[in-house]
């Protein structure tokens, strides 16, 4: 969990640095969905040669799209939010893609199921509705779409034989999105930059809290199941806005704290409800 907070440190360090950003967030993406795959490609390689027989590559393009879409819209996303504020954003909008789809499965939840989720959603409206410590309108739209994105990617691999061989494959498609976000990026006139303290931050994220980060958190699943799973990810956000504070200097603000408890403790009510329903 920490690395996955790290993700959101490290990507606020590198393009949220004010007028002065350290690398722009389409050249962030591309460093940080390249330097991933490499990761990913290494650890699968190790793996495979422990295996008497190699599986089949099981990615897909429109699993690829959906991870690069999260990628870039998390990276200009963090333009302008908060590490605390875009990764609750992030977290709320993986769950209600998430949730939203068990439902139109046909899962019914219980009176329980629906306080919590009715409680999330009611604080996840008031911390994005306008006001003087709103966030960003555009840049909390950015990472609502990077949450859908995610939401969507989680769903497409749920119940690959090979989560991790999945997920080196769903990377490596992604790099071939980087042309176009490149050529609307050139069309568009906007600034491109990447120092090397950038680029270094970027793949960081990419090899290391992305690329290893992911490894580890598929094989600890297997052993804590997907409801203690879901209950773990809820600090994220929380580890997070921490990470932000002692390495930003960000503060927290009323609507930050009451929203995350709100939010956290809606989903946690509603995953909670849904195991002893099953």
């Amino acid at each position: 969990m920490i690395a996955f907070a790290a993700n959101s440190v490290l990507g606020r360090m590198a393009i949220g640095s004010g007028d002065a950003p350290l690398i722009d967030p389409a050249s962030y993406s591309a460093v940080r969905l390249v330097t991933g795959a490499l990761m990913l490609w290494v650890l699968v390689a190790l793996s495979g040669a422990r295996q008497a027989a190699p599986l089949p590559r099981s990615g897909s393009w429109t699993s690829a799209f959906a991870l690069f879409v999260y990628a870039a819209a998390f990276s200009y996303a963090y333009v302008a939010l908060d590490t605390g504020t875009g990764a609750l954003i992030l977290f709320a909008c993986v769950q209600a893609t998430m949730i939203g789809w068990s439902l139109k499965e046909g899962d019914r939840p219980g009176w329980l199921e629906w306080l919590g989720l009715i409680t999330a959603f009611g604080a996840f409206i008031w911390l994005v509705s306008p006001g003087l410590s709103a966030p960003d309108p555009l840049a909390a739209s950015a990472m609502a779409l990077s949450g859908v994105a995610w939401g969507v990617y989680s769903l497409r691999g749920r119940g690959l034989p090979d989560p991790l061989k999945a997920t080196a494959d769903n990377f490596l498609r992604s790099v071939a999105f980087i042309a176009p976000l490149g050529l609307v990026v050139l069309l568009l006139s906007l600034p491109v930059q990447a120092t090397p303290t950038g680029v270094a931050l970027a793949t960081l994220s990419g090899a290391v809290t992305s690329g290893l980060g992911y490894a580890l958190w598929y094989r600890v699943l297997r052993q804590i199941g997907a409801t203690v799973g879901a209950i773990v990810q809820l600090t994220v956000p929380v580890i997070a806005a921490l990470g932000g504070t002692l390495l930003l200097a960000e503060g927290w603000t009323l609507r930050l704290i009451v929203s995350s408890l709100l939010i956290l403790g809606g989903v946690a009510l509603a995953i909670i409800a849904k195991q002893r329903r099953a």
